[in-house]
């Protein structure tokens, strides 16, 4: 997605008050962010409103790391926002972070959610589960592994197989069953798809609506997207044509990924800096960012939206998503090594 001619507006603005001394004033924090503006702005607003600190957004939709390694030392940035295990991992491993032992924090967000070493934190879930339809599937249960099942020959559909939400589910069935189980298990998934990877998760749902495939990978958070999308009222449509499947909620549990946080290597607020980061991991902020994202607040005992709650009960995966994406660039070779995205062979 390239950036729009008003985000390169904002950017270029935000981009001058960063360069000025007011940035490194008391009483700011800078947040460099992939999450549209939009939807951490109420988030934000409530931070400033509680603790009177004003923030500073700069949104990029890609970049961002070497962004701030260009920057170096002189860099404003305080706060990290972003999507994806992939892309926290990115920041650690690129050393644009650095570790946070912080007890309010250590206290609300669970291990599984926080990278070992305290350099990213998760702040909500979303589940990569089964989109399957209403009127062709009459089981209201499954597993990851039931994908690979001849039965599913030619039903079903997914994104590109080397999305990094997919390849964060794929490496995840490494991490559970090893290399050559989880190859076997691509291999009968790629099997039983229905055309060649494409589009994005509601083109999966829209898909299903279509009859050309009965199930469908996709991330729950797009289901509350497409629920309440006033602007494109087909997506409802499509929406209405799926419910929610939670793979393995019997046993292990349901993959899920995160959106989450980190503190940038030479936050010059870094103070500011860690009151947001304590703020965004308690209980209204995590009420406000889940209920604005449809997603789940990672702070145990935190209730979802009830869009989200319609989904259905999800039982999350406890896998240390730091053991997920050591294996990311297994799952990555492997989906080229199936030919996953050439899809199904006749």
């Amino acid at each position: 997605m390239s950036v729009s001619r008003a985000a390169m507006g904002v950017l270029s603005l935000t981009a001058t008050l960063f360069a000025t001394t007011a940035a490194w004033a008391d009483g700011e924090v800078n947040i460099y962010s992939y999450r549209q503006p939009d939807l951490i702005k109420p988030l934000l607003d409530a931070f400033t409103k509680e603790t009177g600190i004003t923030t500073n957004v700069l949104f990029l939709d890609k970049g961002l790391v070497e962004r701030i390694q260009a920057e170096g030392a002189n860099s404003p940035a305080d706060v990290i926002l972003t999507v994806d295990i992939s892309r926290l991992t990115e920041a650690k491993d690129a050393g644009v972070t650095q570790p946070v032992i912080n007890e309010t924090i250590n206290k609300d967000i669970p291990a599984h959610f926080r990278d070992p070493d305290g350099n990213w934190f998760g702040l909500t879930t979303r589940g990569r589960v089964v989109y399957a339809s209403k009127e062709r599937v009459a089981q209201d249960d499954i597993t990851y592994e039931e994908l690979a099942d001849p039965k599913w020959k030619g039903k079903i559909c997914t994104r590109d197989g080397q999305h990094s939400y997919n390849i964060g589910l794929f490496a995840s069935m490494i991490a559970h069953h090893g290399e050559a189980e989880a190859e076997k298990w691509l291999t009968g998934l790629k099997n039983n798809l229905a055309k060649k990877p494409d589009g994005g998760d509601r083109d999966q749902a829209k898909a299903i609506l279509a009859g050309e495939c009965d199930l469908a990978l996709g991330n729950t958070y797009y289901v509350g997207l497409m629920m309440t999308n006033e602007k494109e009222p087909e997506q409802k449509d499509w929406a209405a044509a799926i419910k929610v499947l939670f793979p393995n909620a019997k046993d292990r549990g349901t993959h899920v990924n995160i959106s989450g946080m980190a503190l940038a290597k030479n936050s010059p607020n870094k103070d500011n800096a860690l009151k947001l980061m304590e703020f965004l991991s308690e209980g209204e902020a995590q009420k406000i960012y889940a209920e604005q994202v449809f997603e789940y607040p990672v702070l145990p005992g935190a209730e979802p939206s009830d869009v989200v709650k319609s989904f259905g009960t999800i039982k999350p995966d406890e896998l240390p998503l730091a053991d997920i994406a050591g294996n990311r660039k297994k799952a990555s070779e492997l989906v080229d090594k199936v030919g996953y995205n050439d899809g199904p062979q006749d």
